[in-house]
């Protein structure tokens, strides 16, 4: 026997095992009765398997071996709903997929039907989650995402791709695919506040708040901190966990555009990152048990609406056109004048139009780098300036203390790095 043909057989048999045993235990604390268990669910993938070894011998025997499984499906089915009054065809599509999965292991694509069998898995058993995210959502919210794919695929392509207007310095194409892609990132925070729900306490609702609006965040947490003095740690590790993801979202951004500018700064975010959560984890350990609703426009209004698309898109082309002009009369002075400026209110336009320029070569990395350094600070230093003048000063100073050591680990890292690469 053949090492290569058991080990493959074997691999179908556990990813059939695998989903079935996921069907199985969803079905447990409603000790209701299926057509397939763990045990079909294996000899499923193995039908597959051997569906597609002796289709090389006789022709024919992968379509009747399809329709086979095909009848079986489908008959279990009619008797779910005839008989039990059921419906609901998730076990049903899933043993079809499984039978497939056997076919793939066969044709020697084990490693993609290993990733769609963990896929499978994943999707089945966020249900009730997903049903969660469904009650909540809106029509709004689907507008939002179909204004998303028409963002993407029908007006990004037509727009060109090529510098236009004065001294040549606005791109439509690029400028369109920042705010694409800002928009896609904000709607994954505001997809997770969707599904944990804004009474999920602070932690995680900051966080998802960081991926939207850090500085959303730290006004509505000020806010409501000047009513509830004795939950200091608990918003304060909210404000904490919202900055600390931004510098995440910061270093994902450059990543997207110019992943060899990313890899410059990912030592001093990551080492911000870092320190920023054992900051927030201190929080944590001696904050109160308390339900918060948290409120805030920037928090909780979908991201993907047209109007934002466009004012992120003319933010981002005039900053991008702003650097371009100055770096060319000023150098690197002018590069850090407008990061200072612009990370005053925003962070995201400044870090995408470095990254950009620099992808072009029409910036080094070394100074897209700096420029991205300096806006961060500046973001924060505003926010804590913010929750100083909002939240007071119990609340100021314990972000105080969080922003300190975040910097004060991004500065070291970077003095560190700029030593050892003299």
């Amino acid at each position: 026997m053949e090492y290569a043909v058991l080990k493959s057989m074997v691999i179908a048999l556990l990813l059939g095992f695998m989903i079935g045993m996921q069907r199985t235990m969803s079905r447990m604390p409603q000790s209701g009765q299926s057509f397939a268990g763990s045990r079909t669910f294996a000899l499923l993938a193995l039908i597959g398997y051997l569906a597609g070894w002796l289709g090389e011998a006789v022709p024919g025997f992968v379509f009747a071996a399809t329709a086979v499984v095909g009848l079986l499906v489908g008959l279990s089915y009619y008797l779910k709903v005839t008989r039990f009054h059921k419906t609901g065809m998730t076990t049903q599509v899933a043993a079809v997929v499984t039978f497939l999965l056997g076919l793939m292991v066969y044709a020697s694509l084990e490693s993609y039907a290993i990733f769609i069998a963990v896929l499978m898995v994943v999707l089945l058993e966020i249900k009730p989650r997903l049903r969660e995210f469904e009650a909540h959502l809106s029509s709004t919210d689907i507008n939002a995402a179909v204004l998303l794919l028409a963002m993407s695929f029908i007006v990004l392509p037509v727009l060109p791709n090529e510098m236009i207007g004065p001294y040549e310095l606005f791109n439509p194409y690029k400028t369109w695919l920042m705010a694409v892609i800002i928009a896609a990132i904000s709607f994954v925070g505001y997809a997770a506040v969707k599904l944990f729900g804004h009474k999920r306490g602070l932690f995680i609702t900051g966080a998802a708040g960081g991926l939207i609006s850090s500085t959303g965040v730290a006004v509505s947490l000020s806010k409501m901190f000047a009513n509830q003095f004795s939950l200091l740690n608990n918003y304060a590790a909210g404000v904490a966990v919202a900055c600390t993801f931004m510098y995440l979202r910061v270093l994902f951004e450059a990543a997207v555009i110019y992943p060899a500018l990313a890899k410059l700064l990912a030592p001093a975010f990551l080492a911000a990152t870092a320190v920023g959560l054992l900051f927030t984890y201190y929080l944590y350990t001696r904050s109160q048990s308390a339900d918060i609703h948290l409120e805030n426009e920037a928090i909780t209004k979908n991201p993907l609406q047209l109007s934002e698309a466009i004012k992120f898109g003319l933010i981002f082309g005039v900053i991008y056109g702003a650097i371009a002009f100055t770096e060319n009369r000023f150098g690197n002075v002018g590069v850090y004048i407008v990061s200072l400026i612009s990370g005053i209110t925003d962070v995201d336009a400044i870090t995408l139009s470095l990254s950009e320029l620099s992808k072009d070569g029409k910036l080094l990395k070394s100074t897209a780098m700096n420029g991205i350094v300096i806006a961060s600070v500046t973001n924060s230093l505003v926010k804590l300036g913010i929750v100083f003048w909002i939240g007071g000063l119990k609340l100021g100073w314990r972000t105080a203390q969080f922003f300190i050591l975040t910097l004060g680990s991004m500065a070291t890292v970077l003095s560190l790095t700029e030593f050892f690469l003299l």
